[in-house]
């Protein structure tokens, strides 16, 4: 084997700690400059890419399992970022406002991926555990778009 499991684990969980982090400073800068429909609407589209993966038979999994993860990311883990994620208008602009909390948030959501990451390990293979990640990450982040979308169409009305 090229590559063994262990070397595998550990780049996984030190790319996911990367991305995390490029996630908040991305969205701590984003606060300070005005946002747009498109600026909400292309993360999930780009993210919505990487359902590729399904194609190679390494990351099937069965549909009930998918199922599960998508609600769970929809209904659990999108929570605490709708909550502490506002759209507030400054003069003809509309600014992201997170709460001072959203740091904390993204740190103990990825903490609870990383514990989780290890107990899913155990049942499924490294691709498999890759692919219910993902649909978790899709689920959270697709409510979480909607709302900001929501609240961006409230402001715009306002301002007509």
């Amino acid at each position: 084997m090229l590559f063994s499991t262990y070397f595998i684990q550990m780049s996984s969980i030190i790319v996911s700690a990367l991305a995390g982090l490029t996630l908040i400073i991305l969205r701590i800068r984003a606060g300070k400059q005005p946002t747009s429909l498109r600026k909400i609407i292309i993360p999930p589209l780009g993210m919505a890419t990487g359902f590729v993966m399904f194609a190679f038979s390494a990351t099937h999994i069965p549909w009930v399992w998918g199922l599960s993860a998508f609600l769970t990311g929809m209904l659990i883990f999108a929570f605490p970022l709708i909550v502490t994620t506002r759209l507030e208008r400054v003069e003809s602009e509309i600014y992201v406002r997170r709460s001072k909390a959203f740091i904390f948030i993204m740190l103990t959501l990825f903490i609870i991926r990383l514990s989780l990451h290890s107990v899913v390990e155990q049942y499924m293979s490294i691709p498999q555990t890759g692919a219910i990640f993902y649909l978790l990450a899709f689920g959270m982040i697709i409510p979480w778009r909607v709302a900001m979308i929501s609240d961006y169409m409230r402001l715009q009305k306002v301002e007509s």
